[in-house]
């Protein structure tokens, strides 16, 4: 194994140790194992799903391993274990590892995508980045259509992007002004504020012949998300589930559902080869002007402020869209 730091070296990291209580402690650095690399980490996306262990259910067991949840890591690579030949120390990369609210991270040598030279000093959370490619092309969205997309949130935004580069009309839906800018600038045709779901479907109407959507993708992860985005959506039409629904069941308008024909899609992953293949187009696009996630990312926090990152992301102040913890 190659190692730029000794055996014996210490890191900080991020530990949950309560509902809303975190603390940093000195842990022992991670040593990859074969077919593994390990990342000084330059920052660390912080992704909603984390807002269910931070609150504290029963389920949930305290204090956490270092690092933990932490997902959307990107860094330097800085040793790898044996067998890996084609990453070494110094290249500059984003993972799917799962302990990145530290300094340092172990990933699979298979779970790392080099980034290019033209991200440099770029932040790049791959994990979400990668999630938005995956959900835009479960969507099928084409040329021509119409498609409204419920949530401008950072995933809200990506989609935004890719659907209006794919040469579709787009109608981003959100209860905050703040994000129907950001929809705006990511190239929405019409935005609507989303303050009476009625009102919302009868402008819908109105933008659409009453035809309704060819596509809607939900992207919040709420009953009432949920609610409207079936509503919106067309006979033989695509309702893409992309929120992240982490509270529990759900009840739907089978009737509708039926009456419509729809054809509904869950579009979240859980292969990490999917999730890896995402990240790989997620750079491409970034590289190329595809999608553009720099100005998305807007609250950046040191990792002892990581509670304030998640409560950030919990609240959802004004002018916030998502979170970096920087290293």
């Amino acid at each position: 194994m190659e190692a730029m730091l000794p055996t014996e070296a210490m890191m900080r990291a991020a530990v949950i140790t309560g509902a809303g209580r975190m603390e940093v402690r000195q842990a022992p650095l991670p040593e990859p194992k074969a077919g593994e690399v390990r990342i000084r980490l330059e920052g660390c996306g912080v992704c909603a799903s984390n807002l269910g262990p931070w609150s504290g259910p029963d389920w949930m067991t305290f204090p956490t391993e270092n690092g933990g949840l932490g997902h959307e890591g990107w860094g330097w690579i800085d040793a790898v274990g044996p067998g890996v030949d084609d990453l070494q120390p110094g290249d500059r990369v984003a993972a799917l590892s799962y302990h990145a609210y530290a300094e340092y991270d172990v990933a699979a040598a298979d779970a790392v995508v080099k980034l290019p030279d033209s991200l440099a000093g770029q932040p790049f959370p791959g994990e979400p980045l990668g999630c938005a490619m995956n959900i835009f092309e479960r969507s099928g969205v084409e040329e021509g259509q119409t498609v409204a997309i419920v949530g401008l949130g950072f995933l809200g935004a990506l989609l935004t992007q890719l659907c209006v580069d794919a040469g579709a009309t787009v109608i981003g839906i959100s209860r905050r002004p703040f994000a129907l800018e950001v929809g705006r600038r990511a190239g929405a045709q019409t935005t609507l504020a989303w303050n009476d779901s009625g009102a919302v479907l009868d402008e819908v109407r109105s933008l659409t012949d009453r035809a309704l959507c060819d596509v809607v993708i939900e992207a919040v992860g709420k009953q009432s998300s949920l609610d409207l985005a079936s509503e919106l959506t067309g006979e033989r039409g695509r309702l893409v589930i992309a929120g992240y629904h982490q509270d529990g069941p759900r009840q739907v308008n089978m009737q509708m559902w039926n009456w419509r024909g729809l054809d509904v899609i869950n579009a979240h992953e859980r292969d990490p080869a999917v999730y890896v293949s995402g990240i790989r187009k997620a750079v491409y696009a970034v590289a190329s002007g595809r999608i553009d996630p720099g100005r998305l990312l807007t609250h950046r926090f040191d990792l002892s402020e990581l509670g304030e990152a998640l409560n950030a992301t919990r609240d959802r102040p004004d002018g916030f869209l998502k979170a970096v913890v920087v290293l």
